[in-house]
């Protein structure tokens, strides 16, 4: 039985398959196809042409443009038909022609969207993966499978990250960066294969970091990359940091996770 709020538009144009849960003043257009197991948040819009399918869940006031396909069958060999799920949150952005598919149970089940993200055109964002809050995606980029994904990272156009590769959150990736390894929070990083140039300082500031932060991200940084020394031996001098700028702490909990190296 579909759950249908008799507030939402729907053109008579859209498939909505039976036990789809459509909320109050969600907008569909024509040529869409929505399946049984889906449920879509209250004033979500939905361009014309879009496909949603599988065990998927999108938060309220998302925007979903043309050609989009959501919560499809993965492309992981191993998916034999399993009810994993796509999970997405709030007022994203997801441009047209952008992939997101399901997850995988071998991968925990789930691919899962925070709130505020920008997709671009094309994106492709694979099984299992993580994406935090405030993130944007740009044309043609590509996260393979298990990617995380923490807040507020850029993804310049025309890059790809490896399966299972960490980004750490305020991260700026340049555009045609190909990430074989993690990435640790606050870096700027470009190439083939990406290497860092430094901390993100620009976008720190827009967000309202202090200067005396920022200050200590960079030398937190210049522990990483340019004291000489294994992660090993500059952890004990960042959790120093960290004792009086908790933005520092994102520094630790980053290596806790990362299992693929960091970029150097």
């Amino acid at each position: 039985m579909q759950c249908i709020d008799s507030s939402a538009k729907i053109s008579p144009l859209a498939i909505i398959e039976e036990g789809a849960t459509i909320g109050a003043n969600v907008e569909i257009g024509p040529f869409c196809v929505i399946g049984k197991d889906v449920k879509i948040g209250a004033r979500t819009k939905i361009h014309s042409h879009v496909v949603i399918q599988g065990h998927t869940e999108i938060g309220e006031d998302n925007q979903i443009f043309q050609f989009a396909s959501i919560g499809e069958i993965n492309q992981d060999l191993k998916y034999l038909g399993e009810p994993t799920k796509t999970i997405i949150g709030n007022r994203n952005r997801i441009r047209e022609s952008v992939t997101i598919h399901r997850g995988t149970v071998q991968g925990g089940g789930v691919t899962t969207v925070g709130d505020d993200n920008l997709f671009m055109i094309n994106c492709h964002i694979a099984h299992d993966c993580n994406v935090g809050n405030r993130c944007i995606v740009a044309n043609n980029g590509t996260l393979a499978g298990h990617v995380t994904l923490d807040d507020f990272v850029i993804v310049g156009g025309m890059s790809a990250i490896h399966q299972f590769v960490v980004v750490g959150s305020h991260v700026m990736l340049g555009g045609g960066s190909m990430v074989s390894q993690d990435v640790p929070p606050y870096v700027m990083a470009q190439g083939n294969h990406a290497h860092p140039f430094g901390v993100n300082l620009e976008g720190l500031k827009r967000r309202g970091f202090e200067k005396a932060t920022m200050h200590a991200i960079r030398n937190v940084y210049k522990l990483i990359y340019r004291s000489g020394k294994t992660l090993e031996e500059v952890i004990p001098e960042i959790e120093q940091y960290a004792k009086t700028e908790a933005a520092v702490s994102l520094f630790l909990d980053f290596f806790k996770r990362s299992t693929r190296g960091i970029i150097r």
